[in-house]
């Protein structure tokens, strides 16, 4: 049981920073702010070594991962798409990556409490996860 919730709990760890990352992508040519650039590029960087880490664990339980749900994926890029066209400003790039942070660190602790029997290795990089989503969500308020 540790193991099998060990591996779920660390693929959607694996997910939910594939998907940070490409929000992040997502919108980071389009920021106008150098303090808001820094703060998207500092967080993606952070996600990535969490991604490296990450997989090195899962490659342990010889795992491939798991990639973000398409449709969750496609929805959020036409959120941003669309939010993007009728207002490039910073202030809705705050808000997109906002809303993003908060259903990241909702779904990562949701899993947290599904998948209890995780060993303390993968409950951590989860909850690592989970405040680096807060924080960026708290560096840039100023933007909202």
């Amino acid at each position: 049981m540790i193991e099998q919730d060990t591996v779920k709990l660390l693929r959607e760890c694996d997910a939910g920073v594939k998907m940070g990352v490409a929000s992040i992508d997502d919108v980071l040519d389009r920021v106008h702010s150098g303090e808001l650039k820094g703060a998207l590029t500092r967080c993606k960087e952070e996600h990535e070594k969490l991604k490296r880490e990450i997989h090195s664990l899962l490659d342990q339980y010889h795992d491939d991962g798991k990639e973000p749900n398409s449709i969750a994926k496609g929805m959020s890029w036409i959120k941003i798409n669309m939010k993007m066209g009728m207002d490039d400003s910073d202030q809705t790039i705050a808000e997109l990556i906002t809303d993003g942070c908060n259903m990241g660190v909702k779904s990562l602790n949701q899993y947290l409490n599904q998948y209890k029997a995780a060993d303390e290795v993968s409950k951590d990089i989860t909850k690592r996860l989970i405040n680096l989503e807060e924080q960026l969500a708290i560096d840039i308020r100023s933007f909202l």
